[in-house]
């Protein structure tokens, strides 16, 4: 039965929701194996000016361990 592991992870982007949980995953892979799934847990932007300038959310990012 394979174990899963799940870590958290910040990330952001200036694009929108959608590229800061393309960088989370794209950034984990560098470095993790066998990743399955990306849960968003929180969602935040940052307003500068009146507009909306970065994007961030918070993830949980689940993979499962080798044998």
């Amino acid at each position: 039965m394979p174990i899963v592991k799940v870590i958290e992870v910040i990330s952001s982007s200036t694009k929108g929701i959608d590229d800061a949980m393309a960088n989370a995953v794209k950034e984990a892979s560098k470095t993790i194996r066998n990743i399955d799934s990306v849960y968003v847990k929180d969602i935040k932007a940052h307003v500068k000016d009146g507009v909306i300038s970065t994007y961030g959310v918070v993830c949980k990012i689940s993979f499962r361990l080798d044998d």
